[in-house]
């Protein structure tokens, strides 16, 4: 049988390689100059190539509807990714937070084992092919190109979503199963960095990363706490980022009327930068660390407690004269200096251009795929793999193990 799985990423590489195995002719049709470029920027060029959490739990890491997901996650486990990996060669790690990284440190070497398999399987790889539409026929199905048209029994539509366009993924994938009749549902930035209305205080703390801190997401307006997380952040010139803050995006893009709360500044973001002290522990270290240095100026004594670069905005939050000897700071004031440390309040306003983001919220509308074969309920022989499907996770590797699932599953 003649398959053509149109984008090489690595849901349509894995389509590829699961459809070659089972003795189909398979070509992928990929409009840049190489395979899996998006690959290539995961995990910041090291490639989280899934999570070490039983699959079960995949789901759960799934806020974009996970539950639909659950045959393809049996179909292909976290395991069988990494098993594929250890039979191309390539060995893989476990580091914080359930990430798995290949042991090198490179997501080239992911790639490469994807392509090296293709290439053992003869899989037939079309570069610089832009396909312009998707044609049902009498006997099949047909792929216009900007060059010709190709015929064939089966087509595994995985053209990614609309983030990082750089890559290839411009959401053209989109018009090609909306001119057959599915429906897009619509499409937002997830997993994508946040910006704040205090730009002149994230300006002052750009480039400044911290780890080991809690956030908390909340909307003032009906006081619900949309996001709490763990882990690690960034601030930026425009706001905050990292994978705590790009995990609550996923949260906060799916809540209704999102755009008249940010607008209205009802979406708070809390930092607490001392989550493993409570407020009685933190003034303990305070006390101890204003003791040893009880004749230095408040601006001077934080040194220990603080990054560098944190230090002048909290003092000025917390009000204290930054001149002002240690030994004279009142109670009230070392109160006041606790509360900012452990409720840093931010106020969100925007999300950063979905070119930016890791992931699309938004895609081929599920309801129209088989979700036991990925087959398009609307057009027989055509199959889904990959970002296309609406349906997205946190950071950690999900989104990769969702690639490497559903391209397995229409593979098959």
């Amino acid at each position: 049988m003649k398959v053509i799985v149109i984008g090489g990423g690595p849901a349509g590489m894995m389509a590829a390689i699961t459809s070659a195995q089972n003795g189909n002719k398979v070509i992928i049709l990929e409009k840049m100059e190489r395979l899996g470029r998006k690959l290539l920027i995961t995990g910041k060029g090291r490639c989280n190539i899934t999570s070490s959490l039983p699959i079960e739990d995949f789901i759960q890491n799934t806020p974009g509807n996970g539950q639909f997901l659950y045959s393809c996650f049996k179909n292909y486990t976290n395991n069988d990714i990494i098993e594929f990996l250890k039979q191309q060669g390539l060995e893989v790690k476990e580091e914080r937070g359930n990430r798995i990284f290949p042991v090198t440190d490179k997501s080239i070497d992911v790639l490469e084992c994807f392509k090296k398999k293709l290439k053992q399987l003869n899989v037939d790889i079309k570069y610089n092919t832009k396909v312009t539409e998707i044609i049902k026929t009498e006997n099949g199905l047909e792929v216009k190109t900007e060059h010709d048209t190709i015929k064939a029994e089966k087509i595994i539509l995985s053209t990614g979503g609309k983030s990082y366009p750089l890559t290839g993924s411009t959401g053209d994938g989109y018009k090609l199963a909306q001119k057959l009749g599915h429906t897009i549902t619509e499409i937002k930035p997830s997993l994508v960095p946040l910006e704040c209305y205090e730009k002149h205080t994230c300006k002052n703390l750009q480039g400044l990363s911290l780890k080991n801190i809690s956030i908390q997401i909340r909307n003032i307006e009906n006081n619900k706490t949309i996001y709490e997380d763990f882990g690690e952040m960034i601030f930026t010139h425009f706001g905050v980022s990292g994978p705590t803050i790009l995990s609550s995006s996923a949260h906060l893009v799916r809540q209704k009327n999102i755009k008249e709360y940010l607008k209205n500044k009802k979406i708070i973001l809390k930092i607490d930068f001392k989550p493993a002290l409570s407020e009685e522990k933190l003034d303990e270290r305070i006390l101890r660390d204003f003791s040893e240095l009880k004749n230095k100026q408040f601006k001077n004594s934080l040194d220990k407690l603080l990054p560098q670069k944190l230090i002048p905005i909290i003092i000025e939050k917390s009000q204290i004269d930054p001149n002002k000897k240690v030994n004279e700071i009142k109670k009230q004031e070392r109160k006041n200096l606790i509360k900012i440390l452990k409720n840093f309040e931010l106020t969100i306003s925007n999300f950063r251009p979905i070119e930016e983001a890791i992931i699309t919220s938004g895609g081929i509308n599920i309801k129209e795929i088989n979700p036991k074969t990925m087959e398009s309920k609307i057009v027989k022989g055509l199959y889904f793999a990959g970002e296309i499907i609406d349906v997205d996770s946190y950071t950690g590797g999900f989104n990769l193990q969702i690639a490497y699932s559903t391209g397995y599953t229409a593979g098959m």
